[in-house]
């Protein structure tokens, strides 16, 4: 720019830069084509009221002119569908890509919404969020019901789901919620058969490593008392399961060690504590496969042979875990996934159901007869 006497300024002549072209809409792709604006429509949401030769035209068209196609929040509101499934979980988000069982369930429930050409929207519903959050974070969720993934009775995110009267499928727990659909399994009977297995080869003196029983954070020893009246009844089966097997075998002492969190680390302080604090304990059952590999972890970093010194199970059937041929309960997660996935795509009011899904005992390098330590 140049400044003049007199003050004036001149400004030399910049070329402008193109208009910037307006995006297309559904109205101008159907002027363009000279078609209806529901022809258009139908060539995306209901292809089989067109022609294909008269689909491609349009479609082609919509490309060369920069048509994104409907916009599905336009057509949410339309509709009151969002074509969305919620999946809540009682931990942060990375729990559902970390935790090998939590894995294969999310995608059993990603193929349910494949074949039904749903989206599946994960809300994390960690212990820590009060119940003001929960409710924000619940009524955000653009979704047409919610899977709901093993969560405590009380958990403020469940509360907060079915106060929004959408449809709701739970996996394994709570229990008995009214107006809703349940899928889960046997995890007491399963535990029973397990733990007869471990009697029969012997063990008078079991520890048993279990996860979170309650909302509070305890990393300890604990007694039986809270292990039966925790408020989260697949722990809390499991745990009773081995509980009443040794009752009825006689003679059979069991120590319990609680952790608040669900990871090898956890399972293997775990075992540390329990084999220190009694020293005859010839067997862990671990309530998950994951705390049964730190508990395999421990005993090999601490030169306890396994199976012959001291036995191992665990639960659920996780990929690692057969590999190192862990004696476990093996469960159908993927299938869990997919029929909660499946039950709430065709949820009605009027057919509500509990389907309860089969395990079985799988593996058996990890327990032995018992020989003392």
């Amino acid at each position: 720019m140049l400044v003049l006497a007199h003050g004036y300024r001149y400004r030399p002549h910049m070329p402008r830069s193109p208009r910037p072209r307006r995006r297309a809409t559904l109205a101008s792709l159907a002027a363009e084509l000279k078609v209806s604006r529901t022809t258009v429509s139908n060539a995306y949401n209901r292809p089989d009221q067109l022609s294909p030769e008269l689909r491609e035209r349009v479609l082609a068209a919509a490309k060369e002119l920069g048509y994104p196609g409907p916009d599905p929040v336009a057509r949410s509101l339309r509709t009151r569908k969002a074509d969305t499934i919620g999946l809540l979980l009682d931990q942060p988000l990375s729990y559902s890509f970390r935790d090998p069982a939590a894995v294969e369930f999310v995608a059993g429930l990603a193929d349910a919404c494949d074949a039904a050409g749903k989206s599946l929207l994960i809300v994390p519903a960690g212990p820590e969020r009060d119940a003001e959050q929960a409710a924000a974070a619940v009524q955000r969720a653009g979704v047409d019901g919610f899977v709901v993934y093993s969560v405590a009775a009380d958990d403020p995110y469940l509360s907060a789901a079915l106060e929004r009267q959408l449809p709701v499928v739970i996996c394994d727990q709570p229990l008995d919620v009214p107006g809703t659909s349940r899928v889960g399994i046997d995890d007491y009977g399963a535990m029973h058969a397990l733990a007869g297995a471990v009697l029969s080869a012997g063990h008078t003196r079991i520890g048993i490593i279990c996860m979170r029983l309650g909302l509070d954070d305890r990393n300890e020893l604990v007694g039986r008392e809270r292990a039966e009246t925790a408020p989260l009844p697949v722990q809390s089966a499991r745990i009773r399961a081995i509980l009443d097997a040794a009752d009825a075998a006689g003679n059979v002492s069991v120590s319990i060690s609680e952790r608040s969190v669900h990871s090898r680390d956890a399972g293997y302080s775990a075992a540390g504590e329990l084999l220190s604090e009694d020293t005859s304990i010839t067997a862990l059952m671990c309530t998950t496969d994951v705390l049964a590999l730190g508990a395999l972890t421990y005993a090999r970093d601490n030169g306890i042979s396994v199976p012959a010194a001291l036995s191992v199970t665990g639960f659920d059937g996780i990929p690692e875990g057969k590999r190192a041929g862990l004696a476990t309960v093996a469960q159908p997660s993927a299938l869990k996934g997919r029929r909660a996935g499946e039950l709430l795509i065709s949820y009605s009011p009027d057919r509500l159901t509990v389907e309860m899904l089969p395990t079985m005992l799988s593996g058996a390098a990890t327990l032995g007869p018992s020989r003392g330590r």
